[in-house]
């Protein structure tokens, strides 16, 4: 006879058909203590990010280093190439004027940052990331239409999934649902 096993638990989620309940479930289970929370909706809603505590992003950082790294890279280009490779003397100006420098560097430095604000948002979204395990869930299509989502992954430290799950309840959702991989 075969055993049969149930796939490892990812997480509890629980539905909810407006923005205000999910909000208000958000904050109950940040204040509650679960820190490895998601929340998904079929537009932005500002405050469902700040109730489960994302206040604090790298991408500023990101992208000034980008722009940093394109202008200087594109400056040091322009000397090497004006000063040191292939150095023309025209109408008797210096090899080294950097005034003629600067439109490169502008353009290299908006390239730079732009290229590291792309990659970089990717790279903090964990994209591109064609399977998720919260797509198993049922009814988990409608978060692109008209259902807002929060969901407690059992990675956190406060998991236990029947206390995690009766918690869920008490908020008031459409529904509570595992999360399987």
């Amino acid at each position: 006879m075969r055993k049969t096993t149930r796939p490892p638990l990812y997480g509890l989620i629980a539905e909810f058909d407006n923005p205000s309940d999910a909000v208000a479930a958000a904050r109950r289970v940040h204040e509650e203590g679960y820190r490895i929370v998601d929340a998904f909706s079929p537009y932005p809603v500002e405050e469902l990010s700040e109730a489960i505590g994302v206040h604090r992003t790298h991408m500023p950082l990101i992208v000034l280093i980008g722009g940093l790294l394109g202008g200087t890279l594109g400056f040091l280009l322009q000397v090497y190439v004006e000063v040191i490779s292939f150095p023309i003397n025209v109408g008797g100006k210096p090899y080294y004027s950097w005034p003629a420098f600067i439109p490169v560097t502008f353009e290299c430095t908006v390239l730079g940052a732009a290229l590291f604000a792309v990659f970089g948002m990717l790279a903090l979204n964990g994209l591109p990331e064609p399977y998720h395990p919260v797509f198993n869930a049922p009814n988990f299509a409608l978060a692109s239409r008209d259902r807002f989502f929060v969901l407690v992954e059992s990675r956190d430290p406060l998991f236990e999934r029947e206390r995690t799950a009766e918690f869920l309840r008490s908020l008031g959702p459409l529904e509570v649902t595992d999360v399987e991989h």
